[in-house]
């Protein structure tokens, strides 16, 4: 299977000490050049950034297609862009994208995206995280995600922890 991961997973799940999960689901990750940019934006070393630097199961890609992503630049930030490129460009059965407009912009030209709560869903269906709570609280404490009460909510029920 061909994943393509954008910025938001990687530090997210980074900041939660749940980075090795996308490497337990997917095997292999490709990124596209300005996500990796974006992880050393600013000359610090974000959530993710060494994980990503020492993990040999992701690949970092250039975009070939930047007429694409100029045009997808429009309305989204350049790591959005280019992991959208890069995932047409590979044929990528699976998009890892948390950004509304970026996910929205994505499903337009017919990829399959999950997000951060998708990730720890799967990884919950497939036993390799027990409880989702403390990973919802992590994400929204640790890692500054934004989770409306509804989402967190609904998130816990999908994962039959609602009555937890």
């Amino acid at each position: 299977m061909i994943v393509v991961s954008n910025t938001s997973p990687l530090t997210n799940l980074a900041a939660i000490g749940q980075f090795d999960l996308l490497r337990c689901l997917y095997g292999r990750l490709h990124i596209a050049r300005g996500v990796w940019e974006e992880l050393n934006a600013g000359g610090q070393a974000w959530p993710g950034r060494n994980e990503v630097a020492g993990a040999d199961w992701i690949e970092c890609h250039t975009i070939q297609n930047q007429a694409l992503v100029t045009v997808l630049q429009r309305d989204l930030d350049r790591g959005e862009s280019e992991t959208i490129a890069l995932a047409l460009e590979l044929e990528a059965e699976l998009v890892l994208l948390d950004e509304r407009e970026g996910r929205h912009a994505a499903q337009r030209m017919e990829l399959r995206v999950v997000g951060v709560l998708g990730i720890l869903l799967e990884a919950k269906a497939r036993g390799m995280v027990k409880v989702m709570r403390p990973h919802l609280d992590a994400l929204c404490q640790t890692a500054g995600f934004y989770l409306s009460d509804t989402l967190y909510h609904y998130a816990l029920s999908l994962a039959d922890e609602s009555d937890l």
